[in-house]
């Protein structure tokens, strides 16, 4: 399967996991909510551009805000993460040949702790923006605090399980010579 159509799938497969499953867990809601949807800004592969990567970052949070009529609520966490990204992923593992040798980053091409750093600092930086966008509304910081951190651990839960279902290890990319 293209990296193209793979892409769209999952694009389109978390939004609908967000909306009408996570979504719908009665008991998390009020003080913790799971997201997943963020994951696929995530998993996307090494080569995206900046531009790329902003652009479906706003795409991503678009949607899920037109599905729960929120807008901008969501789009401007997933425009943060996708600019953090880059400088993430370099900071984490600075070595070129990882970059070339795998197509997306993964506990297999970046290593599990720099992944699991990597997973866990964006999820953090994203339900901190979204929270705090949130209690710009409400005007409850401890709130925020306490919402951010429960909800973070959860989504993080979730995306080991993600990835735990999903098995993406990756071979080496074929040489392009």
């Amino acid at each position: 399967m293209s990296t193209l159509v793979r892409n769209i799938i999952r694009f389109i497969l978390f939004i609908l996991v967000q909306v009408f499953v996570l979504y719908q867990i009665p008991p998390l809601h009020h003080l913790v909510v799971p997201y997943l949807y963020f994951l696929f800004i995530l998993w996307l592969p090494f080569k995206t551009g900046r531009r790329t990567l902003l652009v479906l970052g706003f795409l991503l949070g678009f949607s899920l805000d037109a599905f729960t009529g929120t807008f901008g609520l969501h789009s401007v966490p997933c425009v943060v993460i996708a600019y953090l990204r880059p400088f993430l992923i370099t900071l984490l593992q600075p070595k070129e040949d990882v970059e070339l040798n795998y197509r997306e980053p993964s506990a297999w091409s970046l290593g599990l702790v720099p992944y699991f750093t990597y997973v866990t600092i964006l999820t953090f930086i994203h339900h901190t923006v979204l929270f705090f966008l949130q209690a710009l509304q409400t005007g409850g910081m401890v709130y925020f605090i306490i919402k951010s951190l429960f909800s973070t651990a959860i989504s993080l839960l979730l995306i080991l399980l993600t990835e735990l279902l999903f098995n993406r290890k990756q071979g080496l990319k074929e040489s392009l010579g």
